[in-house]
């Protein structure tokens, strides 16, 4: 089969595979603040810009080129989600082609290389960094690596300073994209043993010094960017023996994912204590599976190189220096997957080189692993379509996970459904009780809903357990002074009510204050004295209908806002609410 045939195959299955992403959402999970919400990033590529990116640690990274990128979809596209998606859909397009030129140059293998290279394509871990517009940086960064290590293998055929400099420059963007690159040099010596099988030799360590140095300085800068960004955890809130721990669990959880790549989800939270059974059988797989690569790394020396690449490509964010609350993560398995593969393409080959039938069964067992991960793939990329879809998957697909429920919560209560958004933060509170942003969500939910004081009780625990919490700092100071205005006008509408018992617009006021500080029952006590001096007053059987609707009695709610439109034909918020419940009865008498 003619290479630019594979390369025409490759790019048309992975769109095909990944084509609903041109519709999709920005989701309410870093895009928000990565794109819509960054000024520099919305204002288009412009030259402050630039240089903004060039200086910035925004959001605890470093990654100018990435920050680049989206300012020029930005430019191009305005905040049109959909091609901000389908633009890192063509890079992982890119990418994947690339690998399979890069593997077929270096091994002269098409149908093993094409086999990595369709597997990279449309194996549902890579999800998350194609379908998900913040981790543009994860498929810009790869296309620089492929890239660079393309160069390689011209430099490898004509060492030479011409040739090396392309290697250096290439990796450099690399790094300026993500820095997650920094293990390049150990992967081109992994690939100086196989399959360029270059003699090993001081020389090749010496000629990639420059290319550590630049990982370092890489490492270096993210280190101080993330630690003045706060987004290093201290050792105080994760230990280093739970760190230490989670090690060989999260490389045994990328292994089982590869193999069975179902219930994926956007957050797995990194548990508060590990089972030390589990370490140790994590531990023992690890090492039976270096032991077995060491074995055979002289007959079959891809074994090696492919293990140690992937555990390689994995060190950075593997968690030993952790950032942010996750154990593991599907997207950053996005270039350490290759290795795995590449254990794969080679060794069940050969393994199975003596049966006569060999060829043609593993081609088709080929084509059917391939198949099914495109459908799987094709699958996983639905739940990227918008936040209610991502987050309400995660929860059906971990119904433990604390933060996948605080996140869905926060999607309803930006929708306007603050009951749903409670049910979830109270679960979310329910499995990790010292998760701040949680107490603080649900303290302006409930502000929202007028239960002003119960809010502050939330704002000061958010405050307690993390306290350089900003944002709940400011909702408590707040609300104290909304309560302390509240009190005031209480208590003039209390004066108010004494002296006219009779004035229905001084009781609706009192009746709307009480509502604002959550006391529901003594709300519709004076709403109804006021229809008893006229049972005439839309907006008071409005405000009735809501206060029914707080108490949980949607029946008694439509009856009074039925009643405010036979008074108001014209009162929209009454027919809109009428509607609303109208739909939610509907559907739950469907389930």
């Amino acid at each position: 089969m003619h290479p630019w045939l594979v390369y025409a195959g490759l790019a048309a299955i992975t769109i095909v595979v990944y084509s609903a992403v041109h519709d999709f959402e920005f989701v309410d999970y870093d895009d928000i603040d990565y794109i819509r919400s960054n000024p520099h990033v919305a204002a288009g590529l412009t030259w402050a810009g630039i240089r903004w990116a060039l200086t910035a640690g925004y959001l605890a990274n470093w990654h100018p080129l990435t920050w680049m990128s989206h300012m020029l979809d930005v430019q191009l596209f305005g905040m049109n989600a959909g091609r901000h998606h389908v633009v890192s859909l063509l890079l992982h397009v890119l990418n994947t082609v690339l690998l399979f030129g890069v593997l077929r140059r270096m091994t002269g293998s098409t149908n093993r290389s094409l086999f990595v290279a369709a597997l990279f394509g449309v194996h549902p871990l890579h999800v998350e960094s194609v379908a998900w517009a913040a981790e543009r940086k994860d498929v810009l960064s790869t296309l620089f690596l492929m890239l660079a290590l393309w160069a390689y293998c011209g430099y490898v055929r004509r060492p030479a300073m011409r040739s090396y400099l392309p290697v250096a420059l290439l990796f450099g963007l690399g790094l300026m994209a993500k820095p997650m690159l920094v293990t390049l040099p150990l992967l081109l010596l992994l690939f100086d043993v196989w399959p360029l099988r270059r003699r090993l030799a001081r020389a090749l360590l010496i000629e990639k010094i420059p290319l550590f140095a630049l990982a370092t300085a890489s490492a270096v800068v993210t280190v101080i960017v993330q630690r003045g960004g706060g987004a290093v955890v201290r050792l105080d809130q994760v230990p280093l023996g739970l760190r230490l721990a989670n090690v060989p669990l999260a490389y045994v959880h990328y292994i089982g994912k590869m193999f069975w790549p179902v219930h994926l989800v956007a957050m797995y939270p990194l548990p508060q204590s590990v089972n030390i059974l589990h370490v140790v059988l994590a531990l023992g797989l690890l090492a039976v599976i270096s032991a077995l690569a060491i074995y055979y790394r002289r007959p079959r020396p891809y074994l090696i190189v492919g293990w140690l690449w992937f555990l390689v490509a994995l060190v950075p964010v593997i968690g030993i220096v952790q950032v942010g609350a996750q154990a593991s993560a599907d997207r950053y398995t996005y270039v350490p997957l290759i290795g795995l593969s590449v254990m794969l393409a080679w060794g069940i080959p050969d393994a199975f080189a003596p049966w006569a039938r060999s060829v043609t069964v593993l081609r088709f067992v080929g084509c059917f692993v391939i198949a099914s991960c495109a459908v799987l793939t094709a699958l996983q990329v639905r739940y990227w379509r918008d936040s209610l879809a991502l987050w309400q998957h995660a929860v059906d697909a971990m119904p433990d996970n604390y933060f996948a429920h605080e996140s869905l919560g926060y999607v309803y209560w930006k929708r306007g459904n603050a009951d749903e958004a409670l049910r979830h933060y109270y679960i979310s509170l329910r499995l990790r009780p010292d998760f701040a942003e949680t107490h603080n969500n649900i303290g302006v939910a409930l502000a929202g809903r007028g239960q002003l004081k119960t809010a502050v009780s939330y704002f000061r625990d958010a405050i307690r357990l993390k306290p350089g919490f900003a944002a709940a700092r400011d909702n408590l100071n707040a609300t104290l002074a909304r309560i302390q205005t509240l009190d005031a006008q209480l208590a003039a509408y209390r004066e108010d009510v004494r002296t006219r018992p009779g004035d229905i617009r001084v009781r609706n006021e009192l009746g709307a204050a009480l509502a604002a500080e959550g006391r529901v029952d003594e709300a519709i006590e004076q709403f109804m004295a006021a229809l008893r001096i006229d049972s005439t007053q839309a907006d008071v059987h409005f405000n009735l209908g809501v206060m029914f609707e707080r108490q949980g009695t949607p029946a008694a709610a439509a009856e009074a806002f039925a009643t405010a439109l036979r008074y108001n034909p014209g009162h929209a918020a009454a027919r809109s609410e009428l509607a609303a419940l109208s739909a939610r009865s509907s559907a739950s008498r469907q389930k």
